[in-house]
Formats: structure tokens, sequence, C-alpha cells
């Protein structure tokens, strides 16, 4: 039971998100869903409750591509709510642009802005323990690598925006991810705040809203076979979530609800830390 216990989910109006939401509201939490578009955040809030029989959902919107509106979401969050027991930083996209700040559209919403809201609801996590952070990668981060040099340039992790190039710089922001993690845990140890990075498996309806039209036309009949539902492609998020005693593993990366090893520059400190104080830097924290 997740009775007198809250969560606040980023990224949840969709897919897993939205399956992951109605699983926790039906176990009794409090689920605050935060998303960039609030036609389509209160509406799927009205689906959670119907799904799942609890009216203990909300809505509060939150666009990751602008570190103005993240700022406004934690301070909005702090004075509303109590508590924050489980945070679920699972919006991402695959899109090329720009953010509100200049930013590489993927590093900006895959990375920084779940960085920055993460760090500005860590006093919540705190006082709330033991509580959890919660960080939906993708196995694309083993082709991931951490340019600093086109970071510092470009503001954005690649340039480019051929097939080939939106998906290694997507595969780069879900690196991101897992060093942030890694990184994370390493700075909350005494807290009684862990922190855990996933890989949810390939989602057939995150697919359709993430690629480029054409391919996913093309595409569409081959992803059938092998692709995942969103109920099932939500069970690593919930194991990471609920599963008792998992506090050891704080830090990891789990798959298919089983914690895996990674490549070492996936957990290299040396990078971590980097990324770390870059990101600080470029979301305005110091």
């Amino acid at each position: 039971s997740l009775q007198n216990r809250t969560v606040l989910e980023v990224g949840s109006n969709t897919g897993i998100g939205k399956r992951t939401a109605v699983d926790l509201a039906k176990r009794g939490a409090r689920v605050i869903m935060a998303c960039r578009s609030r036609e389509r955040g209160e509406r799927a809030m009205e689906d959670v409750k119907r799904e799942s029989g609890s009216n203990n959902v909300a809505f509060m919107p939150l666009d990751l591509a602008s570190l103005k509106s993240v700022r406004n979401f934690a301070e909005s969050y702090i004075k509303s709510e109590q508590r924050l027991d489980i945070l679920i930083n699972n919006a991402g996209l695959y899109m090329e642009g720009r953010t509100e700040d200049g930013f590489g559209l993927m590093f900006g919403v895959n990375h920084l802005g779940h960085f920055l809201l993460t760090n500005l609801l860590l006093q919540r996590l705190k006082e709330s323990a033991p509580s959890r952070v919660v960080n939906v990668s993708s196995v694309a981060h083993n082709f991931g690598h951490i340019d600093f040099d086109c970071l510092h340039q470009h503001k954005a992790l690649g340039t480019g925006n051929s097939f080939r190039q939106l998906m290694q710089i997507y595969s780069d922001s879900k690196l991101c991810n897992v060093l942030f993690t890694h990184e994370l845990h390493k700075r909350l140890q005494g807290t009684g705040v862990t922190c855990y990075s996933l890989h949810p498996g390939a989602i057939n309806s995150e697919f359709d809203r993430n690629m480029n039209r054409v391919l996913v036309l093309f595409m569409k009949p081959i992803t059938s076979f092998f692709f995942k539902s969103p109920e099932q492609g939500c069970q690593t998020s919930l194991h990471c979530t609920l599963q008792e005693a998992l506090e050891p593993l704080s830090g990891r990366y789990f798959s298919n609800c089983t914690a895996r090893n990674v490549f070492a520059k996936a957990r290299d400190d040396a990078t971590a830390k980097k990324l770390w104080e870059l990101s600080e830097s470029m979301s305005g924290l110091v």
C-alpha cells in the first residue's frame, strides 16, 4: 500500500508514464502528474482517476524545455505539497530543436530539465525519507558518449539533423540519465533518499510519439512483433518504485526488473562528476 505517500511523475500523460500512474494510484498513493500540455495532462488525469478508482490524482503543468517553467513548478510544488516520497523522471523525446534557453532539445529535456527539477526538490525528498528518485533512461545509453567540447560550444550533445545524428544525440542524452543517477547516489548517501535508472523496453506508443512520422509508418508493421505494450513496459519503473529492500542497489541501472552491469563509461566517476558540475552551471544552480 502507498497510503499517505506522494508520487510526482514527470511525463505521465501517455504510454508507460500513464500506466505507471494508474498502478500507483490504485495502490493508494497521491499521484501528481506533470507534463507540458495542460489539455493532454488534464485529460490523462481524468483517465487515471477513472481507471484507478482514485480521486487522489492531480495535474500540474511543467515544460522541461524551459528552465523558468521548471523553477516555477518546483516552487509551486513545495508550496502545495508537504511530501515527496517518489519522484519519477519519465519525460523524454526524440527530435531536433532548441529549448527556450538555447540548449539542444534532447539534452535540455531528457537530461537538464530533470536534473534541475530533482535538485530543486531534493529537500522535500529528504524530509520525506525514505524516498526514491527513478530516472527512466534507455538501452540506447550504451551507444552514447558525452562530448564536453560540443556542450561548451553549442550547448548541445551533438549537431546535425539526420536520422543517424539524432539517434546519436538521443543516445547521448540517455547516457546522461545513467551518469546523473550514478553521481546522485554518491551525493545522497546517508540522507535516506535512493535513486535508480532503468530501461523500460521499447514501447510502441512512445515509438509513435517520439519518432519521425515517415519512419513510424515504415516501421509500424515490424515494431508490433517486438515492442512492449505500455502495461509491460512500465514493470521496471514499478519495480524501482515499489520493490522493498532495494536500497543497497541505489545508483544502479535496471532492465527487466533486474540490476544490470553497465559499460565503464556509464559509471565513470570523473565523467559523472564533470557532467553534474556542468549541469549545475548550465541550469543556474551555481
